[in-house]
């Protein structure tokens, strides 16, 4: 039969056993994590790689929406408007990131009107702010909570409001000296029997 001694060793061999298990185990999960992280990192620099690069050569179809997106915003931030709105124009249909596409595109046709309402021929910023509120429109129909579309459409409405608003937000004024009717005249009898 074994002493103490054998059985108190034996014992202290199973914990040290278990505790070098347990700390291999936990060093596999924590490789295993870190593995997955830098598998996450690949991949997002890869898609930034793609956003930096801009459209590629092609239909321009290929990606996901959201690439497509992210060039379009890129697109816009380093000032080619026209190539923003080229790439955002195909992402309207989409539900919430159309949202995102036709509001992004109403800014940047406002932006646009601004700079040549500024020049030296500012009619010809008439038609990009027609579009940019009718773009804040179509926001405003599918989401009516919106509040930038809301107040960006305000804005455009002040460069230039609708026909049918112009009408309607003041009557037109009479002139002082103008000939009154001969019932709101003083002093004027018209005969009555």
């Amino acid at each position: 039969m074994g002493t103490g001694k054998d059985t108190k060793k034996g014992m202290t061999i199973g914990v040290s056993r278990r505790r070098t298990r347990a700390v291999l185990v936990l060093l596999a999960l924590l490789a295993i994590g870190a593995m997955i992280d830098a598998a996450h990192l690949w991949r997002q620099e890869r898609w930034n790689a793609l956003i930096v690069a801009g459209p590629v050569a092609g239909d321009g179809k290929d990606g996901p929406a959201e690439l497509h997106f992210a060039q379009a915003f890129a697109a816009a931030a380093s000032g080619a408007h026209e190539q923003a709105l080229q790439r955002y124009r195909p992402l309207q249909g989409d539900s919430a990131l159309g949202q995102a596409a036709r509001y992004n595109s109403a800014n940047l046709l406002l932006r646009q009107a601004l700079v040549v309402r500024a020049g030296a021929q500012p009619g010809q910023a008439i038609a990009l702010i027609e579009l940019a509120k009718e773009m804040y429109r179509d926001v405003l129909r599918d989401e009516p909570q919106h509040w930038a579309a809301r107040y960006n459409l305000e804005r455009a409405q002040r460069l230039l409001p609708d026909p049918d608003e112009a009408l309607d937000a003041a009557p037109p004024e009479s002139p002082r000296d103008a000939e009154r009717a001969a019932t709101t005249m003083r002093g004027y009898s018209p005969g009555l029997p």
